[in-house]
Formats: structure tokens, sequence, C-alpha cells
């Protein structure tokens, strides 16, 4: 867009507050600094200090994204008045600072770098704005408690943009923006904020008002198709909610916001209680002419399923290590298996139950799971607990390394929570859902008796012990906190799901990850533990030049590996940090990791009720 006004707000002085007064909580207005430099301002007003001089702090991290990500580093130019006067701040930690003291009120002003295009922090530019306010707004310690109020105000260059949040409204205008409230800093930071042109689309589920908010609306208006997108969101809320709460059908919010910012290639989500930050790549959105859903707009109805679910597994129903937050440390939990791979579970089994995609595409979405799994080495060395544990160290941070030393919690944990379903299924009269109502009713609904104990990491056997009569040690000792995959070939089979591992990509087989640089060079980009390329001596880094004298392609390396037979020698050139370096070495391919899974042929009747009360098929 063009920008009517200029893209800055000049003015050096600290408006007063029209809400803050001697009794009032911390107050916070936040505005447009410089869109071209991606910076907003905030100006905080505190009432009565501390005597002794007001600190503030920002968290590192934020709940739903297990990586300390050090969000002060983007803090700038902070200062503070107290009278009129400038008062001397002092920073005293990575994301603390004090003010010196004085008689009240405070006043700080400071402005923010945003320009990451995630969900996690804060994004500006000339056509839209995005922010966690756990990126932006500093908590004046000692306060977390009171009421928080902020006044969001509209730029002046975009007067046409609307505020979408599911912040409570104090004193709004019709287009979203103004005064808004929470009742603690923990609160405050629940409520992701959405401001530009929007495309809106509502529908009611549960009882509850539910939205979307599309970011860049000024050129999707035409192109999205919203009335199919409210009526499938509908559709997978209704059957969460249902899930839940079977009787009531009643959600556990008054409203749900789901907020999309499309991008070239984007995915993923951060969740909330009771809104979600959501990034799709544009192609994900159902369009007016789009007849059967495609696989890009399956997984956006996926990642829309996922991060809804967590309203109540992780955002309501917490691990212990969870309640409270500790905002300025890692919080580990070996239940993220849980938290998250459960989730994961459910995500496209609600899109299922919703008839938005049929059994067969959602044993394909589960089979692709499965294949993860089994060519990721790490599973032999990283059990899912231990994966939890060290999210904040290892999941967030990857390397080349990373698939031979972890495995993923997402992918794993839904696979271990298949497993206990379908156990559950065959030899109880409860399933999964039953677990689930059962974390709800007791650690997750408002009046349920341990909410603010939180989930503790030993409590899942002795619950699926009381639902079921089953006795879960063994299972927890070899696949939660041990290294041995579930059984799922076998389980799968009583359900009438025949397992199959057709061939493997050649890359695959042989252990090797590549891309293709300018002219057409390969460069390794991972090497997998016990694969060919591993006794080869490949590296990541490096350089592949000739494969048996000739160029090394990627056509070549799968022609060669199609026609291979055991007892090949293969010759190798590589550059290694600008050295030459060869060795031979001979050709053998890895087990086949690919799975595909679909119903069998004949199964018998027991399979056919099971897979029927499982995935509403007959077989």
């Amino acid at each position: 867009m063009t920008p009517s006004a200029p893209l800055r707000r000049t003015s050096s002085a600290i408006a007063p507050s029209p809400t803050a007064n001697a009794t009032a909580g911390p107050h916070y207005r936040v505005s447009v600094a410089d869109a071209q430099a991606h910076q907003f301002c905030v100006e905080l007003e505190l009432p009565d200090p501390a005597s002794g001089g007001q600190e503030f702090w920002l968290p590192v991290w934020i709940p739903g994204s297990y990586l300390v990500r050090e969000f002060a580093r983007h803090v700038l130019q902070l200062q503070a008045w107290c009278a009129g006067k400038p008062v001397a701040v002092e920073k005293i930690a990575k994301n603390r600072w004090r003010a010196a003291p004085c008689v009240g009120p405070l006043r700080l002003r400071y402005t923010v770098y945003a320009f990451d295009l995630s969900v996690r922090t804060a994004y500006l530019d000339g056509s839209r704005g995005f922010f966690n306010p756990s990126s932006l707004l500093l908590a004046a310690s000692g306060r977390e408690q009171q009421t928080h109020t902020v006044d969001i105000v509209c730029p002046d260059f975009a007067p046409q943009w609307t505020l979408a949040t599911t912040l409570p409204a104090l004193q709004c205008a019709a287009n979203g923006f103004g005064t808004r409230q929470a009742g603690s800093y923990a609160a405050l930071i629940d409520h992701p904020l959405e401001m530009g042109d929007l495309l809106r689309l509502e529908f009611s589920a549960g009882g509850a008002r539910h939205a979307m908010v599309i970011a860049h609306g000024e050129f999707l208006r035409d192109v999205v198709d919203g009335k199919r997108l409210a009526r499938d969101l509908k559709r997978i809320c209704s059957a969460q909610i249902a899930l839940f709460e079977p009787r009531s059908k009643r959600a556990p919010f008054a409203q749900y916001l789901f907020m999309v910012a499309p991008t070239a290639d984007g995915h993923g989500g951060l969740e909330h209680a009771d809104s979600t930050a959501l990034m799709c790549a544009r192609r994900s959105l159902p369009h007016p002419r789009m007849t059967e859903a495609d696989s890009d707009y399956r997984d956006f109805l996926g990642l829309c399923s996922h991060e809804y679910f967590h309203a109540w597994n992780v955002k309501r129903i917490k691990p212990r290590a969870f309640t409270p937050y500790d905002l300025e440390r890692e919080n580990p939990t070996g239940l993220l298996w849980l938290f998250e791979g459960f989730t994961a579970y459910y995500d496209d089994l609600m899109v299922l139950r919703a008839g938005l995609v049929t059994p067969q595409q959602y044993l394909d979405g589960l089979a692709r799971t499965a294949s993860a799994v089994q060519r990721t080495p790490g599973r032999m060395v990283q059990s899912v607990a231990e994966a939890s544990f060290d999210a904040w160290t290892k999941y967030y941070r990857p390397d080349e390394n990373t698939p031979n030393a972890t495995v993923s919690y997402y992918q794993l944990g839904a696979l271990v929570a298949l497993s206990i379903d379908l156990r559950l299924r065959r030899d109880s009269a409860v399933t999964l859902d039953d677990l689930m109502r059962l974390l709800w009713t007791r650690h997750g609904r408002d009046d349920a008796p341990l909410r603010a104990q939180g989930v503790a990491e030993d409590a899942l056997p002795a619950l699926l012990e009381e639902l079921s009569g089953l006795d879960w040690r063994g299972f927890f000792r070899r696949h939660i906190h041990g290294t041995e995959l579930p059984p799922l070939k076998t389980q799968l089979a009583q359900f009438g799901v025949a397992w199959a591992t057709p061939d493997d990509t050649a890359f695959d087989a042989l252990g090797l990850s590549v891309q293709e640089q300018a002219g057409g060079w390969l460069a390794v980009q991972r090497v997998r533990n016990g694969g060919w390329a591993e006794r080869a001596g490949l590296a990541a880094g490096d350089l592949l030049v000739a494969l048996n004298g000739e160029r090394a392609r990627k056509s070549l390396l799968e022609r060669r590996h199609a026609l291979a037979r055991p007892g090949d020698v293969w010759r190798i050139d590589t550059l290694r940090q600008d050295r030459l370096l060869h060795t031979e070495t001979p050709w053998f391919t890895l087990p086949n990791s690919r799975i595909q899974l679909r119903v069998a042929d004949r199964p018998h009747a027991a399979q056919r009720q099971r897979l029927h009360a499982w995935l509403g098929m007959a077989g």
C-alpha cells in the first residue's frame, strides 16, 4: 500500500494517562514510533512506584514456545520521568531495569524493534502490526497482580486499520483501538494483538463467539472463501467442545479468536487461553473455486485444530512445572509429550471427526508421522520424556546432528497417544477421550479440584489404571522413559489397518541429506547415523564433487542407487574446507523408513467394529 501520511510518530512528550490514578496499576500506551524502522513506542505509567526504586522486567520466553528468546534485546532508548523531571534508569540484569527512587507517578518511555515474522514476538511495517505483550510491555515488579490497562493507538498513516484481540475492552472505538485491561500481568500477556486491514469472519460454537481475522485483507477479500472457512472451523470447534464437555457442549471461554498471518511459505501457531496466532502459506487458504479440500488447506485446518485443542490441553490443563509460569527462566517438564504430542494426535483426528477429511487421508497423515519418527536415529538415543525435558536446549536449537541425537516430542508423542488410545479401545471400556475428560475435570475446568496444582510428572500411569483397570507401568518404562517404539504395527492390525514399508528415496536409504547450490553442486546438510554416508566419512558442510569419477548430481546418485548391487564400491570425492578428500566405501542401504497405512482388504468382524468406533468407518 502507499501510505497516506508519514509512517512516524515524532512527538517526544508522554501523554498523560486519562485512566491513571493513585490506586491504579500499571498503564501502558502503545503506538507506532516508526513503521519503516519497525519500531513500536511504549509508554508506561505507574502511579505509586516502590520507594526504594522501582524495578521493571520483561519475560525471556513466551508460554507455548519453549526456548529462552531474550525479548529484552529489542528494547531501545528506555527513559523515565517523574513530576516532569528525568529519572535515572539502570539496567541491572539482561531483562531488568531499576528506576531511581521518586514519588509517583513514574513514567517510562521506550521503543521496541519489531520485525520477527513469527507468532512469538512482534512485527510492524506499513501494512500490518502484531505483538505479543510479553515482547513489548515491561512488568512492574511487585505490581504483577494489579489490574493492567493499555491504550493501543491507531497509526495516523493508516486510519483504515482495525485491531483484533481478545484482551477485554474498557473503552474502544468501533475499529478496536482504544483502552483495554487485564486483571494481572500474566493475563495481559496471554492476549496477542493483530492490527491492519483485516479480513474477518465469524461463527458461534459451544455458546461462544468465534472469529478469524486474516492479515492483508486488502489483497484477500476476493481470494479467500470465508464462508467455507467459517463453516469448517465451526465443525472442528464444535467437535472439540463436545469432546471435553459432552453434556453441556459449552466452551470454557466467552469468545475465541484465530489471528492468521498469510506469508509466502509460513506454517506455525502459538496457543493462548482464548485465542491463537497462526502463520500459513497463502496457498493454504481456501479459494472460492475450490471443490475438494487440497492438502494445503487440510494442513491449515489441522493447524487451527491443533492450537484450538491447546485451549484445554496446556492452557487450562497444565503440567505442575507451569503452575505458575516463571517467565524469567526455563520451566522444564518431562510432559511435553502429553501436552504437545497428544494435541498433535488429536488435531487431525478432530478434523476427521468434523467430517472434513476422509479416513484414508487421516491414515496418510499418521503414516507420515510414523515415517518421520522411523527415519530419526535420535529415537534410539533419547526417550520422549527426555525430549520433553530437553526442549529448551535441544528441540528449539537444531543443528546438523539433531536427527541423530533427538526425537520430536510432537511426533513421537502423537504415536504414544495413538498407541495408548488403541490399547484402551481394544482392552478396556474407555478411550483416550475419557482420559482427556478426566484431566479436564480434575485439572482444567474452573471448578477443577487440582487446577492450581497442575499435572504431576508421574500422574499418567495411575490415571490410566484408574480409568481402564490396566497396568501401564511397563508401557511407560519402555515407551515413555525408554527408547522402545510403541508396537503400532501390531496394534493397527488389530483394527484392520495394514502397515506397509515401500522403498525409501535414494537419499533416505543412503542416510544423506543434500542441498543443491549454484551450478548444481551438492552440499551435505545432514548425515544419518549408521548409513552409507556416515560410513563414507561425509559430514555436514562437505561439497560432493564426484561419484565414481562422474560429477556428483542428485540425478546421478539416484541412478547409481537404483542400479547398485551388494558388493559395489562407491568412490566419492568431496571438498571439506577447500581440501579434496577421497574415500571408497561399499554401497549399502538403511532399512526402509517410509510407512504406508490403509484399511486391510478383508478385516474380520472385530476389526471392523474397532475401526468404526475409532475412525467412524466400517472397513
